[in-house]
């Protein structure tokens, strides 16, 4: 039988009872187009979240911290400090990865890093004075003349960093306070710190428990402009001036090329690379981590989500399936003489198993394709009202607002019609496979 035949033959067979067909196909449409909603569901939350922590952090920066009972490792000419400790009798040891000039060396010379730039935090007590107002923020020393080297922009000034400057982030004035400010009061307007002169007064105690304290002022030259990552809160001024504040607080000399630095950010050249400078930092003996880590356990559990979701969907395409199936089994005893017939006039096995999986394949394209529509149209109108109201809750929580809440991938609805065929097939096949075997003169002779 040729394929044009078989299409028409069961496009007339399908069209005989319509009303048992249209029946046991909305069965299909509910199965696929829950199908369709829950897993663009999944994607559209998936999509979102993505979003909003890309827009959190440098996706090509890796922290890189002292590694802890790692091996030695040797290239680009140098070798990193490992640093024993442990003591006496019942203690054990433990082996310290530094993070000396040579291992940074090391970093460098791994393909695809960018640069590698040291950080320090400031080891004191510190509190920010501007006029009236006062603040506490995190202070960081870095290791490269411009934090353009980290990706960061300012929205005023200079991202430049020089011995009598430092650039904040764009937080760091809104969590100033003034401290006169009585209950009741209106507080003041955060003040605007740029290109100001403001006041670092440190503190540290002697061994009698005396307070010492160290007054630096600085001008702020930048401002960072909003990313919702630790930048924003931070204070940062050259390395070299962190060192000096260091020592002093401490009361010891720091030596990079002896202790290693407590920090280090490794700039790749491009995110698709991270996660595989990552894994060879680690490699070496380092700890690391970076941003991806957190958007790639987000990923893992969508995906689990999506694939839940998808579930739930697939339990109303097997009830549909059973419809199926019922519905061609009945088609088979109404029609066992038309079968008998067919075989009298010399249809083959293979002819009658095609007819009745064709039929049964229509069933479930007819039934998956009015459930990728139907489910299309109500993922895009709760798309509509789900992204209204978490704007909505953005701007009052001082959020971003999400671009997407629904998300239907060009992929999905060609896998659920597709699918939706095959699960017809597969609801007919027992069905079309007694039909197929009937004995044409037991057939015929059916009431």
């Amino acid at each position: 039988m040729k394929l044009l035949d078989l299409f028409r033959l069961v496009i007339n067979n399908l069209s005989r009872r319509k009303a048992r067909v249209g029946l046991t196909a909305v069965g299909v449409v509910i199965g696929t187009a829950a199908v369709i909603i829950l897993v663009s569901l999944a994607i559209g939350l998936q999509k979102n979240a993505t979003e909003q922590l890309y827009g959190i952090g440098d996706l090509s920066l890796i922290n890189v911290y002292p590694g802890f009972g790692g091996e030695m490792f040797a290239g680009g000419g140098g070798s990193v400090k490992i640093m024993q400790g442990g003591g006496g009798e019942g203690s054990g040891s433990t082996d310290m990865l530094l993070l000396t000039n040579s291992a940074l060396d090391d970093l460098s010379a791994i393909s695809f890093v960018q640069s590698v730039i040291p950080r320090e935090y400031l080891q004191s007590s510190m509190i920010m004075k501007f006029k009236k107002f006062e603040g506490g923020s995190g202070v960081y020393g870095i290791g490269t003349n411009d934090l353009a080297d980290l990706g960061l922009e300012t929205q005023q000034g200079s991202t430049a960093l020089s011995r009598a400057t430092v650039v904040i982030g764009y937080m760091v004035a809104q969590n100033m306070y003034d401290p006169t400010l009585r209950p009741g009061q209106e507080p003041p307007l955060p003040p605007d710190l740029y290109d100001q002169q403001i006041q670092l007064v440190l503190s540290k105690w002697d061994a009698d428990g005396n307070e010492i304290r160290k007054n630096i002022s600085v001008r702020v030259s930048g401002i960072l402009t909003e990313s919702g990552s630790e930048a924003d809160w931070s204070i940062y001024m050259p390395l070299e001036q962190i060192k000096t504040l260091n020592e002093w607080a401490t009361g010891i000399r720091v030596n990079y090329n002896k202790d290693g630095y407590s920090e280090v950010l490794v700039k790749v050249e491009n995110p698709d690379h991270t996660l595989e400078v990552r894994d060879q930092i680690i490699t070496m003996g380092f700890q690391a981590n970076t941003m991806l880590d957190f958007v790639q356990g987000i990923n893992n559990f969508y995906k689990i989500l999506q694939v839940v979701l998808g579930g739930v969907g697939a339990i109303a395409l097997l009830v549909a399936a059973i419809g199926i199936a019922n519905t061609m089994a009945m088609s088979i005893l109404e029609r066992t003489r038309e079968i008998g017939l067919m075989k009298a006039v010399g249809a083959t096995n293979r002819d009658v198993l095609a007819i009745f999986l064709g039929e049964a394949a229509g069933i479930g394209f007819i039934g998956g394709l009015g459930g990728v529509l139907i489910g299309w149209l109500a993922g895009q109108g709760l798309n509509i009202v789900a992204v209204v109201y978490l704007a909505q809750q953005a701007a009052e929580q001082g959020g971003l607002p999400p671009s997407v809440a629904v998300y239907t991938p060009l992929w999905l609805p060609i896998f659920v019609l597709l699918f939706s065929i095959f699960i017809g097939m597969v609801s007919g096949l027992y069905p079309a496979l007694r039909a197929a075997t009937m004995i044409p003169v037991q057939a015929l002779k059916y009431e």
